[in-house]
């Protein structure tokens, strides 16, 4: 295994670890306004991810800045073309953040109001724009025989990437009414339960059609990796809603959780060693090698992230370990 490679999948993992984590962020803030009867309920919601949101985001900031060093060509030509699209995510990104801190600055019932529908919106933004843009990459956009992007904003739109982005909503939405339901109780952890049945029973045809539209639309199904990951990311779906429905919120959470790493790879695996697909000439796609840095820089790189990672790793684990209890009404203050 050469640097190129390692870096590739270095990158995988972060995209991983981002959907996961930040993928129940964006569930939870969906459904915000529809699970929060009142305002400390919707309180109760919030002080779920309170703690962890803005860490979370911290596995994107960083995935960014590795495309940056490790494959500056990547990023070049994946800002410039999906430019639009990263400035929605960015908009989202801030608005939603700057939710989770104005919100608590008034008590008035109509300032609190429109900063959760904030939350709300930024979410929802986020879950349906990263299916959009992760369907985009598989099934290729134009990028000419000088790396850069050759089409316009319709050609990132189209059907296929759209329902892309319902599914990935979807499957963020399932993961956080599943996160909730580790970390509530009482009347709303029945609610949330309720909700995360009827999320799970749309989740899944959904996520079928878009699998047979993805065996038409790209080559993913030409890698054997990637549809084995396929196929376990199906019997994680399934097995998450099966859990769910017997009661067993912690492995249908886990499961839920594995859905979304098995589909990152499955993603990975198959468009290795391309990291952006040219629908114009297959052979104008960006690879690993074309669109990497130096072999000196990837040698630097990757003794600062073996040096680093596994601290970050550790702080964010003691995180979660030191607010893993469930919260209630009773833990809010004003």
């Amino acid at each position: 295994m050469d640097l190129n490679i390692l870096w590739f999948i270095l990158i995988a993992v972060l995209f991983i670890g981002f959907f996961f984590l930040e993928g129940f962020d964006y569930g939870v803030g969906i459904l915000l306004p529809f699970l929060g009867k009142n305002d400390n309920e919707r309180r109760v919601l919030i002080n779920t991810i309170g703690p962890v949101w803005d860490g979370n985001e911290v596995w994107l900031i960083t995935a960014g800045g590795a495309i940056f060093a490790a494959f500056p060509n990547w990023y070049a030509t994946l800002f410039s073309g999906f430019y639009l699209a990263l400035f929605l995510i960015l908009f989202a990104l801030i608005i939603r953040g700057a939710a989770f801190e104005f919100r608590s600055s008034d008590r008035s019932p109509q300032w609190r109001n429109l900063w959760d529908w904030a939350i709300f919106l930024g979410s929802l933004l986020n879950a349906i724009l990263w299916g959009v843009a992760v369907s985009d990459l598989l099934r290729g956009v134009p990028i000419d025989a000088q790396m850069q992007f050759a089409g316009n904003f319709f050609d990132l739109v189209p059907p296929y990437a759209i329902l892309g982005g319902v599914s990935t909503c979807l499957l963020f939405t399932l993961h956080g009414a599943l996160y909730l339901s580790l970390k509530t109780e009482g009347e709303m952890l029945q609610r949330v339960q309720n909700a995360a049945k009827k999320i799970g029973a749309v989740t899944v045809p959904v996520v079928v059609v878009f699998a047979v539209m993805t065996y038409f639309q790209t080559d993913l199904f030409k890698s054997i990796g990637a549809v084995i990951a396929l196929l376990l990311c199906a019997v994680a779906l399934l097995a998450a809603n099966f859990m769910l429905r017997t009661g067993k919120s912690g492995k249908a959470f886990i499961s839920s959780g594995l859905t979304l790493l098995f589909l990152t790879v499955s993603v990975f695996w198959g468009m290795f060693p391309r990291v952006m697909v040219s629908s114009l000439k297959p052979d104008w796609s960006l690879t690993i090698y074309n669109a990497s840095s130096s072999p000196y820089t990837l040698k630097i790189m990757t003794i600062v992230a073996l040096t680093l990672v596994p601290i970050v790793l550790a702080y964010q684990i003691w995180s979660y370990w030191v607010f893993r209890k469930r919260v209630t009404e009773n833990d809010l203050h004003y």
